[in-house]
């Protein structure tokens, strides 16, 4: 059984890893409020929930590794996952994401999909 558990929005990730525990969110910040809900609930971050260069008001999809086992509160984890949200609802809000077109959107899933990629070759 795996030790973490993907929350996405991104229908890349969702078909590559189906075998994996999955929970689907339909927004970038709902990703990130998603995780901070689990923060909550004793998870922790695997992966940082701003990874990678492009910006939250840029990229329309996140996906977050957290930890499959809860235990008590990661402050860390919990200051990582505020400052992130506080971070994407300051971009988003002065700059909304672009209408992509699909091969744009496309990119992006693959952009974000490498991350975690690269995060599972060290889980």
């Amino acid at each position: 059984m795996n030790s973490y558990i993907i929350v996405t929005n991104n229908p890349l990730v969702i078909e590559h890893y189906r075998d994996s525990q999955i929970i689907i969110e339909q927004t970038y910040l709902s990703v990130l409020e998603k995780v901070r809900d689990y923060i909550h609930l004793g998870h922790k971050l695997l992966t940082h929930p701003l990874a990678g260069s492009v910006k939250p008001n840029q990229n329309p999809f996140r996906t977050v590794l957290i930890s499959r086992s809860s235990t008590s509160l990661d402050f860390n984890s919990l200051s990582l996952i505020e400052n992130a949200i506080e971070v994407a609802n300051k971009m988003i809000s002065e700059h909304q994401t672009p209408s992509w077109g699909e091969e744009v959107r496309k990119d992006f899933q693959f952009v974000d999909k490498s991350h975690i990629d690269s995060a599972m070759r060290n889980i």
